[in-house]
This record gives C-alpha cells, structure tokens and sequence, in this order.
C-alpha cells in the first residue's frame, strides 16, 4: 500500500476551509496520495458520526502504518482517539492547533464526545511513529496552555508559529507553507 496523507478538518469546518486545499494541492503536485473526508458539522457532529464516516477508509485499506494524518483542531483529538480505540499506527500524525478537554463558551455537545481522558491519550505515543504539533501563542480558541499540555502529552515535536491565531482564515491561513517541511 503506498503512502496515503489525510487532512482532517476541525468543528465548524470542511474540506474547502482555511489552508486545507492549498496543502492538498501542494501534496497533489508531488504526486502524493491526499484524502480529506468531509464531517458533519455542527450538525451531527459527534465522534459516532465522525467514527463511521472516517471507519469506510480503514476498510477499504487506506489508513495503514504508512499513513499520515494532518488535523485542524478538533480534529486532532477526533484522530487520536480514534487511532487508540481500534489500535492502528501509523506514520505521523501533525496536529495544528490540537486540544483535549476545553470547554468552550458555545454548546460543550458539539466536542465532549472526542474527548478522553489524559492517560488514555498518551497511548497515542505507542501508535505513531511522528507527533509533530503545530499551535500558537495568540490563538483565541485553544489558549497555549492547553496547546502545550497536549503536545506533552502525545509526546509532540512542538512547533509555535507566533501571531497564528487558530490557523484559519480569519487569521490569515489560506495556505500553510511551514507544514510541508514534516510531509515526507
């Protein structure tokens, strides 16, 4: 099976949102195989929904150990729980703006699903050959504390990108040209 890259989108998002289909015209453009599954959301948004729909890949053979997974906030939490719940490893997994267990202001049901608890998390580290996680110092979702603790705990190579907001096109990422340094 060759190398398969899927972007994962965050809550509220889709595969035409912020810098994901600049990076998968860039991974198009070296020949790379690129996936980016569509969510439900918000409505429907719950880990089930996203379970289901992301389970039709792994049977047809699409997420192997040569897989790497790019993720857009929820979807980090969403990939790391679900690559620990059916046991895959893979390559690399490279989160942006990752979190675990923020409650937000808006309705908590549209993320308490995809959350677990912290030690189950660091299983993650057994699963994935790479963490890498990028996140900023001014992002008005995932304050840096949170950015941070999750990169401890999944063992992430840390990358902050000052100024970057939460990596969407309100803060300017219509593209995301310092992540394809860790595509390989």
């Amino acid at each position: 099976m060759e190398k398969n890259y899927f972007i994962i989108h965050g809550s509220y998002g889709n595969p035409y949102k912020n810098w994901i289909p600049s990076l998968k015209s860039q991974l198009s453009k070296r020949k790379l195989n690129c996936i980016v599954p569509s969510f439900t959301t918000p409505y429907k948004q719950d880990y089930e929904s996203w379970n289901t729909i992301l389970m039709s890949y792994l049977k047809i053979g699409y997420i192997t150990e040569k897989t790497t997974f790019i993720t857009h906030s929820l979807g980090g939490i969403f990939i790391a729980k679900f690559l620990i719940e059916h046991g895959i490893k893979i390559k690399k997994l490279i989160t942006v703006a990752g979190f675990n267990n923020i409650q937000f202001d808006e309705d908590n049901r549209l993320y308490d699903s995809f959350y677990i608890e912290d030690k189950e998390l660091k299983q993650i580290c057994e699963l994935c050959n790479e963490v890498i996680c990028f996140y900023s110092n001014n992002d008005s979702y995932v304050p840096i504390e949170k950015a941070e603790m999750f990169a401890d705990i999944v063992k992430g190579k840390k990358i902050i990108i000052n100024n970057a907001g939460h990596f969407n096109e309100k803060s300017g990422y219509k593209e995301f040209r310092e992540i394809m340094e860790y595509i390989n």
